[in-house]
This record gives structure tokens, C-alpha cells and sequence, in this order.
């Protein structure tokens, strides 16, 4: 005869609706997160087509270095110069274009829209980490050398993903291509990655281990991080999906809220510090 207790107790949760469980949390942070960056860069693309946007296309390309740091614009290197041009415009392009390729809801309900997007991405990022490789060694344009280590490594992660997510989705192996897109996309946004990186560190520390001409400690992390660590994440978030294991899954819950709140407070940072001070 069963106690009176016993008729009352709770069934015992199955490992499958754990599992069901721990998916929903890590996609909610995905959101989440992907809410974060999208609000973000939508500042940092403000901040593009105002600031650079009507001078360069008025042709007053020497408002360009209003913005301290590196000196976009450099008398009589005509060259120099349009390469810039063309990498501050096409910078609005890839900004925007990788937001919009990581809706789901584009990508379900118009699917040629994000091909198209898709398509002009790809071939966007290639020209920008093409164009930035020789900006930096063809003319010069960095601060250190360990800086520009680490531009030409992002600029070769961006050439390698955009041609394995291009192939992959040749290939019609649309699993394989939304990785490498993220991937892509995780590498692309390294320079607004950066920007983030940079504010939350000093709003964390006051600047500790930035040098005077970004040679400093936390330069030399910042010029790989800005790429490796997003990398990172999003590998983390890919291989938690694939595989049912529910402690993973919120360790990369947690990781990816976490990421979210750097990332709205750098954001914060930048647009009030780097950004909106210059439109």
C-alpha cells in the first residue's frame, strides 16, 4: 500500500527534457546576445554614414583625420587615399549586411533577399580584407606592428570563412554554410569588436595596459582578442547545439549573457565617447 505521500510526489525529470530545457536557455541568450551586437553596430553604422559618409562623398576626404588616432587622409597619396574611401564606405555595407544575414526571419520568409545580402557580404568582406591588407603593409596604416599582426590574421580568417561559407552554400550543405557565416560574421565585426573591447576595459580599469600609441599590454590582447575571442564564442555556442549535454549547454548560456551586458556597456561607451562626440 502506497503512503499518502507518495501519490502526491512530482515525477522525476527525464534527461530529454533537460536537454529541452537547456536548448530553449542557450537560444534565448543567443537572442539575446544577437540583440546586443545588433544594437551596437547599428550605433557604430550611425556613426559611419554620418561621420564619414558626406565628406567622403563631397570629396572633403581631409575631415577624415577630425577622427585622432590613424590619419586617414594623407596629402598627395591619391591612391592611399581611394583605398581609404572605399573602406570607410564599403564598412557601412558589411556593418548592416551581417546584422540583416542573421535574422532568421529573413532568411525563412524571403529567402532570395538574404541570399542576395548574403552574396554581396561575402564578396564585401573579401574586398575589405583585401583592401585592409594593403592599407596596413602597402601604405602604412597602423599604429604597431603588433596591431597590424593582427588586422592581416583577421583579414586572412575573414578571406577563409568567406570562401568556405560561399562554397558550403554552393554546395546547397545550408547546415555547414550558416556556420562558416557566423564564423564569417564573428571575424568581420573584429574592428567594431575592438571599439567594444576597448571602452568596457577602460570603463573596467581606468586604461590600465593601454600604451599612448596602442602599445601597451592590453593593445597587444585587443589586436588578436578582437577576433579569437567572438571566434570563440560563437564556436562555443555551435558545438553546444550539436551536442545534448545540458551542463555545456548553460555554461554557454551563462558565457553569452555575459557577452551581451559587455557588450551594451561597451557599446554605451563607444557611442558617447568615440562616435557621437565627431557627428
Amino acid at each position: 500500500m502506497k503512503k499518502p505521500s507518495d501519490s502526491l510526489s512530482m515525477p522525476s525529470q527525464s534527461p530529454s527534457d533537460e536537454n529541452a530545457r537547456s536548448l530553449r536557455w542557450i537560444k534565448r541568450a543567443a537572442q539575446g546576445c544577437f540583440a546586443a551586437i545588433a544594437t551596437g553596430q547599428g550605433l557604430f553604422l550611425t556613426f559611419i554614414l554620418a561621420f564619414y559618409y558626406p565628406t567622403t562623398l563631397r570629396g572633403e576626404w581631409a575631415h577624415w583625420n577630425a577622427k585622432p588616432l590613424i590619419d586617414g587622409f594623407k596629402v598627395g597619396d591619391t591612391i592611399g587615399n581611394l583605398f581609404f574611401a572605399m573602406h570607410v564606405l564599403l564598412a557601412a555595407v558589411i556593418t548592416a549586411g551581417g546584422v540583416i544575414q542573421l535574422v532568421p526571419a529573413i532568411r525563412i520568409r524571403a529567402p532570395s533577399v538574404h541570399r542576395w545580402i548574403g552574396r554581396i557580404y561575402m564578396v564585401t568582406a573579401m574586398i575589405l580584407a583585401v583592401g585592409g591588407l594593403w592599407l596596413v603593409w602597402g601604405r602604412g596604416t597602423y599604429l604597431s606592428t603588433i596591431g597590424a599582426v593582427g588586422i592581416s590574421a583577421d583579414a586572412v580568417a575573414m578571406l577563409t570563412f568567406a570562401g568556405l561559407a560561399w562554397r558550403s552554400a554552393r554546395a546547397r550543405n545550408y547546415a555547414q554554410h550558416r556556420r562558416w557565416a557566423l564564423r564569417l560574421f564573428a571575424v568581420a565585426s573584429a574592428v567594431w569588436f575592438m571599439r567594444v573591447g576597448y571602452m568596457v576595459w577602460g570603463i573596467a580599469t581606468g586604461g590600465v595596459g593601454i600604451g599612448p600609441s596602442m602599445d601597451g599590454p592590453f593593445d597587444f590582447f585587443i589586436a588578436f582578442g578582437n577576433s579569437l575571442l567572438p571566434l570563440a564564442i560563437a564556436e562555443a555556442y555551435l558545438r553546444a547545439l550539436e551536442r545534448p549535454n545540458k551542463v555545456a549547454r548553460y555554461g554557454v548560456t551563462a558565457l553569452l549573457a555575459t557577452s551581451a551586458t559587455i557588450v551594451v556597456v561597451g557599446s554605451a561607451g563607444a557611442w558617447f565617447v568615440m562616435w557621437k562626440p565627431f557627428i
